[in-house]
């Protein structure tokens, strides 16, 4: 195999990181969806809010093992670690109400960040995934 050859085990963990993450960033969309259908059409739609997440959740550990088994880049497996960790802190937000009932407010302004966060990565992993080799050479011509 040549040195300039992209490997397959980086090809197929480039892809299948690419594909969560914009499974994950449409899987946020649809939360939100949820959210706001249980404040403004009805409240029945919380189990909905919280049902929905627990499809997800471990989608940035799945993208984690991806990574480091796919030899992506260092910045993938230290993207996924903190995706993991802002969902840990959305549930933290969620269930300290009682105790400290301002955390509940920061829980929407987290999932912006979430949101945010899945929205610059989808074409940064995108296009390692499918760049191809001869694409460096075309914009120096």
């Amino acid at each position: 195999m040549k040195s300039n050859e992209v490997s397959t085990r980086f090809k197929i963990g480039s892809i299948s990181f690419a594909s969560l993450s914009i499974i994950f960033l449409f899987c946020i969309l649809v939360q939100v969806f949820f959210a706001g259908l249980a404040i403004f059409v009805n409240p029945v739609n919380w189990t909905k809010h919280t049902g929905f997440i627990h499809l997800f959740e471990f989608i940035p550990v799945l993208m984690f093992i991806i990574a480091f088994i796919g030899k992506l880049p260092r910045w993938t497996i230290g993207h996924s670690a903190t995706l993991f960790g802002v969902i840990f802190t959305m549930y933290f937000t969620a269930n300290i109400t009682p105790v400290i009932p301002w955390a509940a407010a920061l829980h929407p302004v987290i999932a912006f960040v979430l949101f945010w966060m899945s929205v610059k990565t989808v074409p940064k992993v995108w296009q390692m995934a499918f760049k191809r080799e001869n694409d460096k050479g075309a914009a120096g011509e």
